[in-house]
């Protein structure tokens, strides 16, 4: 359990740091295309593990 929750750690703190940056460099649109990026990889990922 410690490792599934350190890696749900890392991923909060990666999509916050990824949210902040695209924040302050990319306009309103590829904002908002990076993040449904990132959301999917993320949905795919726990899919394949088997983890939701």
């Amino acid at each position: 359990m410690n490792n599934d929750f350190t890696l749900y750690i890392a991923c909060l703190i990666a999509i916050i740091v990824g949210v902040v940056i695209i924040k302050k460099v990319a306009s309103c649109l590829i904002k908002t295309i990076a993040l449904l990026i990132v959301v999917g990889l993320l949905l795919v990922y726990f899919l394949h593990a088997g983890n939701i």
